[in-house]
């Protein structure tokens, strides 16, 4: 493996901002650089749909040995401040000069899969088909993955490299997430001269609280409402007011059961006090659990445990394109590629774990199943 070759790449990638809805630099970086390792490149003309950056990029490389084709997936945009970024290397990490974040999240991602490319045709590793996805928008609500035709994927599984801390740890479990406004609308009156010919959105609200659970519920569910506005002044009786919030729930029956509660307590609330509400609910993901017995995961697990990597599972409290893929039919695990602190201008991704996660990849595909042939009846 050239390490350096890789950090070259990984340099590379974050030198073209791509802030999500201005990927199309970095997605052409990568149509050139795929199709010059020998990969047959497509896009699914899905931006005129989303309006990013770019479309989603797919890249296969054929390998004519029978074996069943896996896809790999990474995101291609970042979050901000992420322009202009420069790497430098400290002991073994790869940081930004401090004032953006790196963009390890996810172009350590992108990086791993280059290389893993690279030694399978320096090396000449036979392999079945294998096939990268790189997914536009996933900061801002997974759009770009949500937009693709499963279709165009042939493997029947994969994995995506987005994942924080060692190699060898894998998010099998990630949460249905729903977001929702509440507006409520009451009455305005003096409320020092005649507060009883108001009615009071606190109230509302407050009566409200009392039938809503907020908070971790247990291991796989957690309730938050994280924004209240409302009201114009100390003396007026607040008349409006809205409220934000989520629920997060592994076992997807659970979220739609806590977000029927909170809209029966907002309207019997409203109702008690004689005034209204508004409710809006937006389903953002789809939760998934990946048992040791699915495929997806039981070779994972063996290609681990060959590489001799510690295997640790987990149950992520957020989204991934992950998501995506296992809704769309795609079973998908999430699995860490060594980057950490994302999202700040503290990020930093481990170069061994890089290393590691190119391992990982190599191994995947080699311990691939052999494609089950048609017979002719």
């Amino acid at each position: 493996m050239s390490r350096e070759r890789m950090v070259k790449t990984f340099t590379s990638l974050v030198g073209i901002d791509s802030i999500s809805k201005d990927e199309g630099r970095l997605h052409q970086f990568l149509k050139e650089k795929l199709t010059a390792l020998g990969m047959l490149v497509t896009e699914d003309q899905s931006r005129g749909k989303t309006g990013l950056g770019s479309d989603n990029l797919l890249a296969v490389h054929d390998g004519g040995k029978n074996k069943q084709a896996l896809f790999f997936s990474c995101h291609t945009d970042t979050v901000t401040p992420g322009q202009g970024i420069e790497v430098i290397e400290k002991d073994g990490k790869l940081f930004s000069k401090g004032e953006t974040i790196l963009g390890a999240d996810d172009k350590a991602g992108i990086a791993i899969l280059i290389e893993a490319m690279q030694r399978i045709k320096d090396e000449q590793i036979a392999t079945g088909k294998i096939e990268f996805v790189f997914s536009p928008g996933e900061e801002i609500g997974l759009i770009g993955a949500s937009a693709l035709d499963m279709n165009l994927i042939e493997a029947p599984y994969g994995y995506v490299l987005d994942s924080a801390l060692e190699v060898g740890r894998v998010t099998i479990a990630s949460p249905t997430l729903y977001m929702y406004e509440v507006k409520l609308t009451g009455k305005a009156a003096h409320a020092g001269l005649e507060p009883e010919k108001g009615i009071s959105c606190v109230h509302i609200l407050a009566e409200a609280l009392k039938e809503i659970k907020i908070g971790r519920l247990d291991a796989k569910t957690t309730t938050n409402i994280g924004v209240i506005q409302g009201g114009e002044a100390t003396n007026i009786v607040m008349d409006h007011l809205l409220v934000k919030g989520e629920v997060r729930a592994i076992d997807p029956e659970v979220a739609e059961g806590l977000i029927d509660e909170m809209k029966r307590a907002f309207e019997n609330a409203a109702q008690k006090f004689g005034g209204q509400t508004e409710i809006d609910v937006k389903k953002m993901a789809t939760g998934f659990n990946i048992g040791d017995d699915e495929p997806v995961m039981a070779l994972f697990i063996q290609s681990v445990k060959n590489l001799g990597y510690p295997l640790i599972r987990e149950t992520s409290g957020g989204g991934s394109d992950a998501n995506i893929f296992n809704l769309g039919g795609k079973p998908c695990v999430n699995f860490s590629i060594g980057y950490d602190k994302i999202h700040t201008t503290d990020e930093f991704v481990v170069i061994d774990e890089m290393e590691k996660a190119v391992n990982l990849v190599i191994e995947l595909v080699k311990n691939a199943p052999e494609k089950i042939r048609e017979r002719n009846e």
